[in-house]
């Protein structure tokens, strides 16, 4: 079935399961969950499949939280996820509905060793390291926000005063652009804007799997 839109009460669910992170509410709000939430959010990223395919598989984030080793020990998200990427790191299409609204971002949101040490690597790189920025300066440009975990100091081996140390002292970096809620979030007009959002990701993403690639612990 074709993607026409996210259920009337996808942000109304998000914003009860934001005011109780309770299994009560949960089983109580399920069936919402699952029609108004999960279904169009299959739905989405099938549509996404054919263009973004190459990158991997769809695949929608569990709802349950892992509350084993955090202090934190809500049981559930407060947000569904959708991602179609090859191997964590090397570049992926992100997606994201929660009480904020819609989401989109890209990037290598986690970077194993191996990994790490290949960016870092390229980075430095007076020819790859400025492509990045490049690429990165665009997003900005117009109107992504650029995160990542970051060490407070320099990363060992490379100088404090090299040209390119911001980007160096990431430990995941990834873009991300987000709508509050509006009417477009139930109309085929997020799935317009995922697919725009996405297609001004690849050239970050293209960038990530060329010189980072997936981890070997894959």
């Amino acid at each position: 079935m074709a993607f026409q839109g996210f259920g009337e009460h996808a942000v109304d669910f998000y914003d009860g399961l934001v005011a109780d992170n309770s299994r009560a509410y949960w089983e109580d709000n399920k069936h919402i969950y699952l029609s108004d939430v999960r279904d169009p959010m299959r739905e989405l990223l099938a549509e996404l499949e054919s263009e973004f395919g190459e990158f991997g598989e769809p695949k929608i984030f569990r709802p349950y939280r892992d509350v084993r080793f955090s202090k934190e020990k809500h049981p559930y998200k407060k947000h569904c996820g959708g991602v179609i990427e090859q191997g964590r790191g090397g570049g992926a299409y992100y997606v994201q509905i929660s009480s904020d609204g819609l989401l989109a971002g890209g990037g290598a949101f986690h970077l194993e060793a191996d990994q790490l040490a290949r960016y870092r690597v390229t980075v430095d790189d007076d020819r790859r390291g400025p492509e990045l920025e490049r690429i990165l300066a665009v997003l900005r440009k117009s109107g992504w926000e650029i995160h990542g975990d970051q060490l407070k100091t320099k990363p060992r081996g490379y100088a404090a005063d090299h040209p390119r140390i911001d980007l160096l002292r990431h430990r995941s970096l990834y873009a991300t652009r987000q709508w509050a809620p509006d009417n477009a979030l139930h109309e085929r007009d997020a799935l317009d804007r995922v697919r725009k959002a996405w297609r001004a990701l690849r050239p970050f993403n293209e960038w990530a799997a060329d010189h980072v690639g997936t981890s070997d612990r894959d």
